[in-house]
């Protein structure tokens, strides 16, 4: 008796791609970084910055703002930051339009659905919650769920495990480098979505199929990515 194949597996990341995080970010950061009187950044800026987690964050906000970030003062200003970001949340941050419809579609599809964020675990899993999503998937894993983060392959590999999928039948949704990157190191196909936080043109990145719209990300377009996926396999 042949059995039968998984369902699909649709990983999202998080900021930039589920969500608009990016007023929220943006705040908690300037709170963050004007106890050592740095100058506040700019949306413009966030692309540059985000990506690697809170800390790397700072960091980078320091460095774009040419100012020394003494090693002790590292944790302190993380501390910080979380306080600020999750006293504050969900604040301004909200789904993308179209995304709780595309959730939707997809599970009514049978398609199964999971998030593969870099963003720690005390951020991204109250973040879901209180806006609602956490039912939808049946894996979240972030950036400290393990010893590796996007784009290290094993974050996806890590998610498809956790959610019971198949490396062969499943598809990565992402906005920047981290996404694209990890799905092209997990030999998984990647939608690319414009609306994020890349520093870099989605279609420089080369996912497979690259949208500006969530009308287009329907359940055709997974199966349609599932299958050539199996075939490269």
């Amino acid at each position: 008796m042949t059995s039968r194949p998984l369902s699909p597996l649709a990983i999202f990341d998080l900021d930039g791609t589920l969500v608009d995080t990016a007023a929220d970010l943006v705040s908690s950061l300037n709170f963050t970084i004007a106890a050592a009187g740095l100058a506040p950044v700019t949306y413009d800026d966030l692309t540059h910055l985000v990506g690697q987690g809170a800390r790397v964050m700072i960091k980078r906000a320091f460095a774009l703002r040419e100012a020394e970030l003494p090693e002790a003062e590292i944790d302190p200003l993380y501390d910080r930051f979380i306080a600020h970001y999750r006293a504050e949340m969900p604040g301004e941050s909200r789904p993308y339009p179209g995304i709780v419809a595309m959730l939707d579609a997809l599970k009514a599809a049978g398609i199964t659905l999971a998030v593969c964020t870099n963003k720690t675990e005390i951020l991204a899993t109250p973040l879901l919650e209180k806006l609602g999503l956490t039912p939808y998937f049946a894996a979240i894993t972030c950036g400290d769920t393990y010893e590796y983060r996007k784009p290290d392959a094993r974050h996806i590999l890590g998610t498809i495990e956790k959610a019971g999928g198949d490396p062969q039948r499943t598809v990565m949704v992402g906005d920047s480098i981290n996404d694209i990157l990890a799905a092209k190191n997990a030999n998984v196909p990647s939608i690319g979505v414009t609306f994020g936080y890349t520093d870099v043109p989605m279609v420089k990145l080369e996912p497979d199929v690259v949208i500006s719209d969530l009308a287009t990300l329907t359940p055709e377009l997974f199966e349609q990515l599932v299958a050539k996926g199996a075939a490269a396999a």
